[in-house]
């Protein structure tokens, strides 16, 4: 009797993959019909990016729905971007979903482009389009393109330090980028350096973070003046003393022009080349 039952679940077993597999060899063929029709934002569009207005609205991208022949099933639509000219042979991928709009942010518009290798705090000519796809392997579908104008905002490094001063090239600002990023060193952990347009005679201050609002951030927890590093036991250069100005800063005494600034905090060395 054991025998028997072990017969029959097998036999019921073969019949059921058997029907599943004229299931599959039956199921209609999802056929592309026609393709989303991109409609904005088009050639006229131009923006400049900031990072004040991350979390505000970019742009509104609107498309035609896609069309396909056969079962019923959910379009996933995928917004790209492309350097102008390049026909798209390596898009960037902004964003996807199942509408036929899609609401970009300044911040998600930024990092697609930035991410696409778009020149920072420049003009770019970007293409966007839309791509078409099912989750069944059917023929992706693509619209037409537009051709619009950005200027990405510089995404700074998290581990980045800042210089602010007279002696830098944004002066004793924050506002529009003006302070200077000064980044690690890659492959270290503690030592910075950074290539800057120094101004004779004129003073700066190392910060160690930016909240990235206009008003910059001044704290005093936040900052390294020429005192903390002498007070270390620094080498510093001889072309950078102390102010002696209220906030003790950095003064570079040397000519006008690029220099190559470099903070070792293991050598506990400052040196200008």
């Amino acid at each position: 009797m054991k025998n028997i039952y072990k017969i029959l679940i097998a036999f019921i077993g073969v019949l059921t993959v058997s029907c599943n597999g004229d299931d599959v060899e039956n199921r209609p063929v999802i056929q592309p019909v026609t393709a989303p029709v991109l409609l904005s934002p088009q050639n006229d569009f131009n923006i400049v990016l900031t990072k004040e207005s991350e979390k505000e609205i970019a742009t509104t991208v609107i498309w035609n729905d896609a069309k396909y022949d056969g079962t019923p099933t959910v379009v996933n639509y995928t917004i790209e971007i492309a350097k102008a000219g390049t026909k798209f042979a390596t898009p960037v991928a902004v964003t996807t979903t199942t509408a036929r709009f899609k609401a970009l942010t300044v911040a998600e518009l930024n990092s697609a482009l930035v991410n696409g290798g778009f020149i920072e705090k420049e003009e770019n000519d970007v293409d966007i389009r839309i791509k078409a796809t099912l989750g069944i392997g059917a023929e992706a579908q693509y619209s037409n393109f537009y051709t619009f104008k950005a200027t990405p905002y510089h995404v700074p490094l998290a581990s980045s330090h800042w210089l602010v001063g007279e002696a830098t090239p944004g002066g004793w600002s924050w506002d529009g980028d003006a302070e200077t990023e000064f980044p690690l060193v890659a492959g270290q952990t503690d030592i910075y350096q950074v290539t800057i347009v120094l101004k004779s005679g004129q003073a700066f201050r190392e910060f160690l973070s930016n909240d990235f609002t206009s008003g910059g951030n001044w704290g005093a927890g936040n900052s390294r003046n020429y005192p903390y590093y002498s007070g270390k036991g620094y080498t510093i250069d001889a072309e950078l003393e102390n102010a002696e100005d209220g906030d003790k800063n950095f003064k570079y005494t040397g000519p006008t022009g690029p220099r190559v600034l470099k903070i070792d905090n293991v050598a506990k060395t400052i040196t200008l080349d």
